[in-house]
């Protein structure tokens, strides 16, 4: 899935162009008002692809500070499944996820964070929390809920 929680309306073709860029089809998005931020529309678009094609999505999509976004992939039997987050305040976050939507936690990643917190006397908790997503995550909750009832497009793309 895609789902553009806040874009500027002059962004807005341009997302569909990047968006067509990658799934190689036509896109055009059903674009409606995001009542979180006068003057910024929302979308959501289901697609179908590759594995690593919500990668290419969040990468074609990651330039546009003034946008919030969200792609997600599925796992299936070769690949892992991907959440990808983005704010402007925050910029983009990266997290594979497992067959149950779990943010699946490499043990380098959290030996680090063990570590910055045993040394540095960081906060062990907004480590994980940060590797969680959390942060992004309050950041766009106004705005997934300002999007309920938002229609949803299904694409396939030609392989």
């Amino acid at each position: 899935m895609l789902y553009v929680h806040s874009a500027p309306r002059a962004l807005c073709p341009h997302v569909e162009w990047a968006v067509a860029g990658v799934l190689g089809v036509r896109v055009n998005l059903d674009w409606i008002r995001q009542p979180a931020a006068p003057g910024h529309w929302r979308s959501e678009l289901s697609w179908q692809g590759e594995p690593g094609t919500a990668s290419k999505l969040a990468s074609a999509l990651r330039d546009w500070q003034l946008m919030r976004y969200e792609v997600t992939s599925e796992p299936c039997a070769t690949a892992e499944g991907e959440r990808y987050s983005s704010t402007p305040a925050l910029g983009i976050f990266h997290a594979v996820t497992g067959i149950h939507g779990d943010i699946l936690i490499p043990e380098d990643r959290l030996r680090a964070v063990l570590l910055r917190a045993r040394n540095e006397g960081g906060d062990l908790a907004a480590e994980i929390s940060r590797l969680l997503g959390k942060p992004w995550d309050d950041e766009l909750e106004p705005f997934r809920y300002a999007g309920e009832g938002a229609p949803v497009r299904w694409l396939h793309q030609v392989v």
